[in-house]
């Protein structure tokens, strides 16, 4: 029999005593948020008092960026922590890898409850990805092709046609207004799912089994304010004659650039534009009403959202007619920018980051923040150093894609697009010209700078011009 000293067993209290107590994290996500509809990103005219009020005494990223202007691969890029050509999802419908690493499976590795309640758009075999349950109905999209090794001819006659999915752009602004539609009632589902889960993790009032020492990672995703743009009446009539739509923008020649197109005068009017407009702003303010139910929920379950590490993002933005164009998958701030704050009151103080940075980042701050060892493979960084004031060192560049050859380099104010070798390449100075209205590619002053965008490209594996 081996009997312990009292020293030996003091030691080992003090050891247990260091054991710093991970903390719950909270992550809020939206779909195709415009980075600049936002009270917290200097916006005067939609309303989201809670996004804002976290923000506020958050840490906001100004320059953060989608690695991937769509959602299956923003999402999963993110996820993975890394960039579509390493985690294999480069275009809409592909997914990672079943028992991918992912963070959700990484702190599940450390105790962590890991639960998502809404949109995760998945559509491999492989549903949870880390996640050890799963609330709502927010994957409506995927339809049924995470079904694994199915006979294609047995579903022929029942698969959903893309336009069933959604509308032309065309269709989506001239229908624009008030209206319930999909997207509202499966945040509502999802939301109401959120809100359930909290008491019963928390409270659990009738077998008294809450789960208050066990760390929780809480993902609530929303669909809004992604189209079909529909809202409530009263918001609606609040923003219809507030809101500046985009009906004259400078448009290029150029064919990355020119799809998803609804023009003024053209195809749809400027009352049409102004209305889908109004719409969208109404949704952004719904899907603050509904993250304000989620801190509300926690607040009600003796929860202090001080303790929390609180993430709030989007997967890519809306170009919501800018420049002629809708929806998404083009490298214009409107599309690949989008907002992100973290907030940690005990351990980061309320600023402002504007050097750039990726959703892919997200990864490696979350596991640095909680004290979780970062998995080898990753393309994150950690955004701490940041978040404290600390740039030494720190590279000011990150990229994007979409598809298999079009690629975002933004290093500084320079964003440099490169759209395979059979396309130009374009280059924007953000400082020069944050409109976006000028290519700078040709531009003697640049020609130094294109060469190291062209060879950055290069060795990211994109042909070389």
């Amino acid at each position: 029999m081996v009997i312990k000293t009292e020293s030996v067993i003091i030691q080992k209290k003090s050891e247990m005593e260091k054991k710093v107590k991970r903390p719950n994290i909270l992550f809020l996500m939206s779909d195709e948020h415009r980075f600049d509809v936002a009270g917290f990103s200097g916006n005067t005219i939609v309303k989201t008092p809670h996004l804002d009020s976290l923000a506020k005494s958050g840490v906001v990223f100004n320059n953060a960026y989608t690695p991937s202007p769509v959602c299956i691969p923003a999402r999963q890029c993110m996820m993975s922590g890394q960039y579509p050509k390493t985690c294999g999802c480069e275009v809409f419908g592909e997914d990672l890898a079943p028992g991918y690493m992912t963070f959700a499976r990484r702190f599940s590795e450390y105790a962590y409850a890991t639960v998502a309640c809404g949109k995760l758009h998945h559509c491999g075999t492989d549903q949870m990805q880390g996640w050890t349950q799963r609330i709502g109905m927010g994957d409506i999209h995927v339809s049924d092709r995470f079904i694994d090794n199915k006979d294609e001819k047995s579903f022929e006659d029942y698969s959903v046609p893309v336009s069933s999915v959604k509308w032309t752009q065309v269709k989506e602004v001239k229908r624009a207004g008030v209206g319930k539609g999909s997207i509202r009632e499966t945040d509502d589902y999802t939301v109401e799912g959120a809100v359930r889960f909290i008491d019963k993790y928390f409270n659990d009032l009738w077998y008294d089994r809450e789960q208050k020492k066990r760390p929780l990672l809480l993902k609530v995703s929303l669909v809004k304010p992604h189209y079909p743009y529909l809202a409530d009446e009263d918001k609606f009539r609040y923003y219809l004659n507030r809101v500046k739509p985009y009906c004259e923008n400078v448009t290029f020649d150029h064919p990355a650039l020119t799809p998803h197109k609804a023009e003024v005068g053209k195809d749809v009017s400027e009352r049409e534009i102004r209305r889908a407009t109004a719409a969208y702003y109404a949704m952004v303010e719904e899907l603050d009403e509904q993250f304000g139910k989620i801190i509300g929920a926690l607040e009600n379950a003796g929860e202090n959202i001080d303790d929390w590490i609180v993430v709030y993002t989007s997967d890519h933005g809306e170009m919501l007619g800018q420049h002629g164009v809708w929806e998404k998958q083009k490298f214009y701030e409107g599309s690949a920018r989008v907002p992100l704050f973290i907030r940690f009151p005990s351990e980061f103080k309320p600023g402002t980051v504007n050097e750039n940075v990726n959703l892919c980042d997200l990864f490696a701050t979350l596991c640095d923040i909680a004290g979780i060892a970062l998995p080898e493979g990753t393309e994150s960084k950690s955004l701490v150093p940041l978040m404290k004031g600390e740039k030494v060192n720190f590279v000011n560049e990150t990229i994007s894609q979409f598809g298999r050859t079009h690629l975002m380099i933004k290093k500084d104010s320079l964003k440099y697009m490169f759209y395979g070798d059979k396309l130009p390449d374009m280059l924007f100075d953000l400082d020069a010209n944050p409109e976006e209205t000028v290519d700078f590619i040709s531009a003697p002053a640049y020609s130094e700078i294109v060469g190291y965008f062209r060879k950055k490209a290069e060795s990211l594996g994109f042909c070389a011009k």
